[in-house]
């Protein structure tokens, strides 16, 4: 099948930032075949999509998220991080496996509805007893259409050990290992065009031993996968690591082999001179969170220093509950806010917020040859902008309308595939979704 888009805005955000003013792209089986200014050529039997008036951009990613918050939104406001999560962790411990395919569905889908083509989710909170909680989270991404990088997270410094998060919801090393394995032989597609990638991804210093640590590591190598993990999120974390092991939290993730191209972090917000330089050099990558960061009063992350550095940075949503608007495009405005607040108005433009919000994630996700810009032989994963209705009227940048104005989306492709037409989801019933969402947060609430 070959659909054709014509008439539009293209941001192409290839290696030479190339845009064109009114475009085309040509998609056959799920891979940009053609793209250029002005008309399309001829294709026969091809769908046209007129796209006179609108943005087109790859479609975003998502380079940090916890699905399961979505039920769990509106706690712990005026918290912080440690303070937030001792609220969290007794609540999620009371996760099932149809409360997070409910949440993940819910979650999935207004990241699609915000123009989001692929997401990760860094799930980490594995109760026993409770059913398959990846596969349920898995499922809803089928269900919705969204390509996706589900990690295998976990814990196993409960409180009793000097952790953070109590007992009842951490697991064993040897369970932890054998259950990360299993899901990776399971689900882990390396094919060029998979929907479903898989990582390994303990969930911070202040929940998870260094012995574990160290071989979560060799078995990502192992198997070929990513490795992801909470790292310098917070003030509080940087005095655990201080008091517990003698080190920084990035002096402490190099010692453990966790620096390295096949490594991307989420927050980095407090980070040395040093440690950025080594981020750079060793070629790890950040997922940085504004919102999230905002939220939790966690800080500035130094974005403008890492990219100078040679870092991979993206954007993430990070989980709904401690980001309730879970739009992600809302981050790509919000990240160059944080990055003017700390080092002026010249610490990042609209477009390079752009890049970190596709080419940026699609490197830290290692799968930049893939995704993330709009070129011949990338899958045809792209996001169509209404920039010209009354939000956007008298902006006459379609880029700067995207990340400083109020663009909606309306449409989105993934794998040439329609998700969304005209501002509606395709593949499911938002109602619906909202429904199940909303009876979710009910019973996880106990109420």
């Amino acid at each position: 099948m070959t659909t054709v888009l014509e008439g539009a805005y293209l941001a192409t955000v290839d290696a030479s930032g190339t845009e064109h003013q009114t475009g085309h792209v040509v998609v056959q089986d799920g891979r940009i075949a053609a793209v250029g200014a002005g008309p399309a050529p001829a294709f026969d039997r091809a769908v046209r999509v007129d796209a006179s008036g609108l943005l087109v951009t790859p479609g975003l990613v998502n380079s940090h998220h916890h699905l399961y918050q979505w039920i769990t939104r509106g706690y712990a406001t005026d918290d912080t991080l440690f303070g937030w999560l001792t609220t969290l962790y007794p609540i999620w411990a009371r996760l099932t496996a149809d409360l997070v395919r409910d949440s993940a569905a819910a979650n999935l889908a207004w990241l699609a509805l915000t123009g989001c083509t692929t997401s990760m989710d860094h799930h980490y909170v594995f109760p026993s007893g409770v059913g398959d909680l990846l596969e349920a989270e898995i499922l809803a991404a089928g269900e919705i259409g969204l390509r996706f990088h589900p990690t295998r997270g976990s814990m196993n410094l409960g409180q009793s050990q000097g952790g953070l998060p109590p007992d009842s919801v951490v697991e064993s090393h040897d369970a932890i290992l054998e259950a990360t394995g299993a899901a990776i032989d399971r689900w882990h597609d390396p094919a060029p065009d998979s929907m479903v990638r898989v990582a390994v991804a303990p969930c911070s210093p202040f929940s998870v031993t260094e012995e574990l640590m160290r071989d979560c590591a060799s078995l990502a190598r192992e198997k070929g996968v990513r490795l992801h993990t909470h790292l310098a999120e917070t003030d509080d974390e940087e005095a655990f690591c201080q008091e517990k092991y003698g080190r920084t939290p990035t002096e402490y993730a190099e010692d453990l082999g966790w620096l390295g191209p096949d490594v991307w972090m989420a927050h980095c917000v407090h980070l040395s001179r040093a440690a950025i330089k080594r981020f750079g050099a060793t070629g790890t990558g950040v997922a940085h969170c504004p919102t999230s960061n905002g939220r939790l009063g966690a800080g500035l992350a130094p974005v403008r220093a890492l990219l100078d550095a040679g870092t991979p940075v993206g954007l993430g949503v990070d989980g709904s509950a401690s980001n309730e608007s879970g739009r992600m495009i809302d981050e790509l405005h919000q990240a160059l806010l944080v990055a003017r607040y700390q080092s002026g108005p010249l610490a990042l433009s609209a477009r390079e917020s752009l890049r970190m919000a596709t080419m940026g994630g699609a490197r830290c996700l290692g799968r930049d040859a893939e995704l993330g810009s709009i070129e011949v032989g990338k899958l045809a994963d792209l996001a169509l902008w209404q920039v010209g209705d009354l939000p956007g009227a008298g902006i006459e940048d379609p880029v700067i309308t995207l990340v400083f104005g109020a663009p909606s989306l309306q449409h989105l492709f993934v794998g040439g595939r329609q998700v969304v037409a005209g501002g509606v989801l395709l593949t499911a019933d938002t109602a619906v979704l909202a429904a199940r969402a909303a009876a979710a947060s009910v019973r996880i609430a106990g109420r």
